[in-house]
Formats: C-alpha cells, sequence, structure tokens
C-alpha cells in the first residue's frame, strides 16, 4: 500500500513539475559559483547577511526545490518566457500567469525593497539567483506551442528524451564535473570582456538566448539519436551560457546592493 501511494505521488510530481526542467543542479550552482567569485565587497557583504553565511551556488536551486510544496506553485510560470521565434518579447501580450522576465524584475524589486522584510528579501534573492540562471539556458526561451523543447522528442544515447532535457541536464550531467571543476575550467576573460557580457538589460539578454534558442531548434530532427558528436559540438555553448549566467547574475547583485 506504502508502495503504491509513494508511485502514485512521484507520478503526479512528474505530471504537475515535469516540463518545467531547469537546469541541472550542476548547471545552476556554476552560475551560482561565477557570480560568487564577481561580487564586489559590499555586496558580498549584504548577501552573506541575507543568507546566514550560505553561498550562492548553495541557494541556486532553490527555485527548484520549492516546487514540491503546492504554496509555491504561483512562482512556475517564473522559470521560462516563451514566445514566437519572429518575435520579440515586448511585441506579444505577456502571460497572465507571469513568465521569467516578470519573475525576475519582481525578485529585484523586492530585495531593493527597504521595506521589505529580511524574510522577504532572503526569499526572493535565492529565487533571483535561480532565475537569471534559468534565463540563460536558452530552451526556457523557446516557444509556446513545443512547451520550450519538452515536446521534441529525441534519443540520448538510445534513451527516450527531449530537446529541452538535452539542455538541461544531459549534457551537463554527462560532462562528468562537479560545479566548482566546470567553474574552475570556464575561458579566462579579460576585464573588457566580463564587461561586455554585463551590458544591456534583463530584455537584451532575453533576445540574445532567444536568438540561441533559435538555433538550438535548428540543431536536432525530431526523433533524432544523439550522441557524443551533439555534446562535442555544443558543448563550448553551455560553457559560455553558464558563465554568462554569473556574470550578469553578478551585475545584477552588485547593482541592488551598491
Amino acid at each position: 500500500m506504502k508502495s503504491s501511494l509513494f508511485i502514485f505521488l512521484l507520478l503526479s510530481f512528474q505530471m504537475t513539475f515535469g516540463n518545467d526542467m531547469v537546469w541541472s543542479k550542476t548547471g545552476h550552482r556554476t552560475t551560482g559559483q561565477v557570480a560568487q567569485e564577481h561580487l564586489t565587497r559590499k555586496a558580498r557583504k549584504a548577501i552573506d547577511k541575507l543568507l546566514n553565511g550560505e553561498s550562492l551556488a548553495k541557494v541556486s536551486t532553490f527555485g527548484d526545490d520549492i516546487k514540491a510544496d503546492r504554496n509555491f506553485k504561483k512562482f512556475s510560470a517564473w522559470h521560462y518566457v516563451n514566445f514566437p521565434a519572429d518575435k520579440k518579447y515586448t511585441d506579444v501580450e505577456p502571460s497572465k500567469y507571469g513568465d521569467l522576465v516578470v519573475g525576475i524584475q519582481e525578485c529585484i524589486k523586492i530585495v531593493k525593497d527597504d521595506n521589505s522584510s529580511e524574510a522577504d528579501k532572503a526569499f526572493y534573492l535565492k529565487l533571483l539567483v535561480h532565475l537569471v540562471g534559468d534565463l540563460h539556458q536558452p530552451m526556457h526561451v523557446g516557444r509556446l506551442e513545443d512547451k520550450g523543447g519538452n515536446d521534441i522528442q529525441v534519443q540520448w544515447f538510445k534513451n527516450g528524451s527531449n530537446l529541452h532535457r538535452v539542455w538541461d541536464s544531459h549534457m551537463i550531467e554527462d560532462y562528468g564535473m562537479g560545479y566548482t571543476e566546470i567553474a574552475a575550467s570556464l575561458p579566462r576573460l579579460t576585464k573588457n570582456q566580463k564587461k561586455f557580457i554585463q551590458e544591456g538589460t534583463v530584455l537584451d539578454w532575453v533576445e540574445e538566448t532567444q536568438e540561441l534558442a533559435n538555433k538550438v531548434y535548428d540543431s536536432v530532427e525530431v526523433g533524432e539519436k544523439l550522441y557524443y558528436r551533439y555534446s562535442y559540438v555544443w558543448w563550448g555553448t553551455v560553457e559560455t551560457q553558464l558563465q554568462k549566467g554569473g556574470l550578469r547574475l553578478a551585475k545584477v547583485l552588485n547593482d541592488i546592493f551598491e
């Protein structure tokens, strides 16, 4: 009886949250680690106080962790934004449930507000860390008709999967490194290169990720069998997105706590 109940709950959880995939834990933690290394002294001190000493890498999976609690269901739509490939975010009517852009903007607003409680600031700070990571996973700025690649079925080393999951977790987890190892192995950038990456607004970054998402859509055929070559071709892009996410997260946080 207990076994049947567990299976039922597991299936219910997967049906409810299965399409809300995000960067794997390793991916999010890598982005958090990169951001941590680029905080100003003032931002680091304020964040350390709000998070009781927890690192950005540790709290980076918070947005996924709370999905198991239905009290936080309203935040589910904040993990992605879907709109047509030939449109800009500002060209379409926003979802009534909110989206990734709305979520990031709301988190920034609450964390910056002097009237917000310390508990709210900590909650939305952790959520912000997660969402900026999501913003740089190309399939989180995908198309509505296929749920950001979730409906594009492919095979990953002979196992059934989909395009979204390939980018969320398969390539990162199969790479076989922990988040500190990945962060340490990312390309060395000059000060000017980092500054260039950090330029722009959230909307600019959304458009950039959408442009990449369109290329990712073209990278596979429905039902295609993907093996080592796919990772070989695209791993550099994964690294770039993880690094951009971390640098831009640091910029957002440094601006909040300036």
